[in-house]
């Protein structure tokens, strides 16, 4: 893969295929029907709905003068992180024993639930009730939970974790 497209893994490759025409200033269907693609599919492709086919990309790469598998890379890339986003989604407390209100400042969606088990410990064991705070030790397991609140160093807190324990 090319050096300057590293920076792109994950994004849909035809974000990166629109953009890469436009500094060539080059059309889209001219473009399509010169590396044998239908006008429509390729700007579903470009447009992210569909995905890049090996083929399409290779040729798409020689007609550009890119490094050969370079939107096929990106394509992989992108299919990672959008089964990567999958599993997080399913990996996850039970959302409806907790309230949204506890997030108030962030997309519920979005929160990783791995990465920021610390913030999320913290803030259900200060600020949630006994069924959200039994939720987050069944989740996160009681030895995690307990170490979060622990190293904390507050005894407010340390009070709440005997209680929801």
């Amino acid at each position: 893969m090319e050096k300057r497209f590293e920076k792109y893994r994950g994004i849909h490759p035809g974000v990166i295929l629109a953009r890469e025409l436009k500094q060539r200033d080059l059309a889209q269907r001219p473009f399509a029907l010169s590396v044998g693609l239908a006008p429509q599919s390729f700007n579903q492709i470009i447009k992210g709905k569909r995905s890049l086919p090996l083929p399409a990309a290779l040729k798409i790469d020689r007609e550009l003068g890119l490094e050969e598998g370079t939107l096929a890379l990106l394509q992989t890339h992108h299919e990672i992180e959008k089964e990567r986003k999958k599993l997080l989604k399913e990996h996850r407390p039970n959302m409806q024993l907790l309230r949204k209100s506890l997030f108030w400042d962030t997309d519920i969606e979005s929160i990783d639930w791995e990465r920021q088990a610390r913030p999320v410990i913290l803030r259900v064991f200060e600020r949630g009730n006994i069924s959200e705070k039994k939720e987050i030790l069944r989740f996160y397991g009681f030895e995690k939970t307990r170490q979060v609140v622990k190293d904390k160093g507050n005894a407010r807190l340390s009070a709440k974790w005997n209680k929801a324990g």
